[in-house]
């Protein structure tokens, strides 16, 4: 019989809106408070107050059992209380209400980097980090060499990272994480640091990690990370388990409740990733016509136009949408700079439209995820998951009657055919 690694039952985690941490207590104090808490008269409940306004669950009736060896994917929009949840697994935060039971060593990555010293050197903060993520100091060293390579900063490992660029500074602190030891790890949203290249890395040895036998809980937007990666999803929504089983009906049920219409207000989408510069406020998708639209041809032309609010003024920042299919996984990725536009200083408000004159994508429904990201494409400005539907009609289209079977690919590309 296989063993439990986590068993979650009845858990709730409530938080009061704008309550503030009490002042830490002296020894003393928190002794008079036990001695004294027989002769105190306690509320029902203590301070939950579940129909107060003031009051939000983060969590609520969450049940779920997790075996050893399991690699279990934990999905939902922002708010659905994700991170919550591994807060409460970590023991960084105690629940509410319910009970959650971990049987095993336990490792925690939930913020890359936490823990880092800027005046410590590379080196030090190994140890350091190491030491805060529950690694004993014999096994930092056995693993010095490996995390060091890992990273790539091996010039840099004596230097106070606070020299370090904020590329170096993350490898770091993920080589650190990825090389524990631990029978169960707890991992949000990693997989979405450093560059390309290096979120290819982190995907090698979250693989790795998961080939090994390890209980897993994986908490990630990136639905192809999901679908590679785990064995099995939860779907959270407003803090309760929505759905729980293989990972494509999950993320199927995930992205079902996006909007279809052809026009979409964003401005207060919560799935989004922003760094408070600018903010997409509108999202319009019309045919090669001019009309507005969420259903085209296969080989149709389809323009989208993009709404922003500028916070902050950029210098020419670049827009872009992430095309994906039903499975969340990317299949074609426009951005402005492509295309060479620059759009110079750009304070207040502005709209930018992107046009294919032939969208080749297989018959089905996608996904869209617009974004702004600064000039150098480093980072995200504002990136909308998954808030609208295109839908691409199999024919008639254009070039008639295609014929596109699914199964085949998944884009038509158009060409010229001859007897030579």
């Amino acid at each position: 019989m296989i063993e439990s690694a986590i068993k979650v039952q009845d858990l709730g985690k409530q938080y009061r809106l704008g309550a503030r941490q009490g002042p830490y207590k002296t020894l003393r104090e928190s002794l008079m408070e036990v001695v004294t808490a027989p002769f105190r008269t306690r509320s029902r409940g203590g301070t939950r107050n579940p129909s107060g306004n003031n009051y939000i669950w983060a969590l609520k009736d969450v049940t779920f059992e997790v075996k050893a060896g399991e690699v279990v994917g934990i999905i939902g929009r922002n708010g659905a209380g994700k991170s919550t949840l591994l807060k409460v697994l970590s023991r960084i935060t105690q629940p509410t209400e319910g009970s959650a039971e971990i049987h095993g060593r336990l490792g925690s990555l939930l913020e890359v980097g936490t823990g880092f010293h800027p005046e410590l050197t590379g080196r030090e903060n190994i140890f350091l980090n190491g030491a805060i993520l529950g690694m004993r100091k014999a096994e930092i060293a056995r693993k010095f060499d490996e995390i060091v390579a890992f990273a790539e900063v091996e010039k840099f490992i004596d230097t106070p990272v606070k020299h370090y660029s904020s590329g170096m500074y993350v490898r770091l602190a993920f080589a650190v994480a990825a090389h524990m030891d631990t029978e169960i790890l707890l991992v949000d949203e990693v997989l979405a640091v450093g560059d390309a290249a290096f979120q290819e890395k982190c995907l090698g040895a979250m693989k790795k990690t998961a080939a090994s036998g390890r209980t897993v809980l994986f908490v990630s937007h990136n639905m192809t990370s999901i679908q590679h990666l785990c064995t099995r999803a939860i779907l959270l929504k407003e803090g309760r388990v929505a759905l729980d089983g293989n990972p494509t009906e999950v993320i199927g049920d995930y992205l079902s409740g996006v909007p279809k219409g052809h026009s979409v207000s964003i401005a207060d989408w919560p799935d989004r990733k922003t760094s408070g510069e600018a903010r997409l406020v509108r999202f319009e998708i019309m045919d090669e016509q001019g009309r507005p639209t969420n259903s085209i041809p296969v080989g149709g032309g389809v323009r989208f136009t993009f709404h922003a609010e500028f916070l902050q003024p950029l210098t020419d920042p670049s827009f872009g949408v992430v095309i994906s299919n039903v499975l969340g996984e990317p299949i074609l990725y426009l951005r402005s700079i492509h295309d060479g536009l620059r759009l110079g200083r750009v304070p207040g408000r502005v709209a930018v439209q992107a046009t294919v004159e032939e969208l080749g994508l297989y018959p089905g429904r996608y996904f869209l995820s617009p974004e702004i990201m600064d000039s150098a494409c480093s980072y995200d400005v504002d990136l909308v998951r998954h808030c609208c539907t295109l839908e691409i009609d199999p024919a008639p289209g254009p070039y008639g009657d295609l014929k596109l079977n699914p199964t085949w690919g998944k884009y038509w590309v158009k060409s010229t055919w001859r007897k030579p």
